[in-house]
């Protein structure tokens, strides 16, 4: 489970796709602060192209960038928090959220760490690698792509999916590098990686499921980092 951590059942088809699109709106708005056009703004364009994968209507899209880059009347800041902590069985769990209500995410995270344990800045960061993600699929030869590319390393999955590891600053140059060595990618984003993560199993494996479904059903999260092997 290394790297981000992404919810088994999504049973409500609907309501998922809505929070996607919620999660890549905010993304998308906090990047063109930076400026709106995506050929300067490395992770607009990323956040455009994820948007995309994703379906998003354009109208949307567009507005998202819009509304971020200060173009429009309505104003909207959020900010990026992170909290860190651990879940049951003391896996470690770094949450990243984008909030404009940097009260109420607090709130929301304390009620949300119950059943672990919410705990201070660099409390369990200190045993994660922070790096640029990406994931790609492709038939040619993976570590030759990753070499040439620029890429740190690699976890080959299923279905040809490849999860190509940079460094943080050279992931764009890496995710525009490896369509000429083969693969397409289908994401890029920075986050953490766990360095000892933990083996469960049965139910200790099934609360600690039960505790990251819970916190990723707060409105403000992003993205959910967990220390868990698998």
């Amino acid at each position: 489970m290394g790297a981000q951590w992404k919810a088994k059942h999504k049973t409500a088809a609907a309501n998922a796709k809505g929070k996607i699109f919620t999660k890549l709106t905010r993304e998308i708005m906090v990047a063109a602060r930076a400026g709106a056009d995506p050929d300067m703004n490395a992770r607009l364009r990323l956040a455009i192209e994820a948007a995309k994968k994703a379906s998003m209507p354009k109208d949307t899209l567009e507005r998202a960038i819009k509304k971020g880059a200060g173009l429009l009347d309505e104003v909207i800041h959020y900010e990026l928090v992170t909290y860190e902590g651990f879940g049951p069985h003391q896996v470690p769990v770094i949450v990243e959220c984008l909030t404009d209500n940097k009260n109420r995410t607090f709130s929301e995270m304390r009620v949300g760490f119950r059943g672990g344990q919410l705990g201070n800045s660099g409390s369990v960061s200190w045993d994660f690698d922070y790096l640029g993600f990406i994931e790609a699929v492709g038939t040619a030869n993976a570590e030759e792509a990753a070499i040439e590319a620029g890429a740190q390393d690699l976890e080959e999955g299923e279905d040809g999916l490849v999860t190509f590891y940079t460094d943080p600053k050279d992931l764009d140059a890496v995710s525009r590098a490896l369509p000429g060595f083969g693969f397409e990618v289908q994401s890029a984003k920075l986050g953490y990686k766990p360095k000892n993560p933990v083996s469960l199993d049965g139910t200790a494996l099934e609360e600690v499921e039960a505790f990251l479904e819970k916190l990723d059903a707060v409105d403000d999260v992003q993205e959910i980092y967990v220390g868990l092997a698998g």
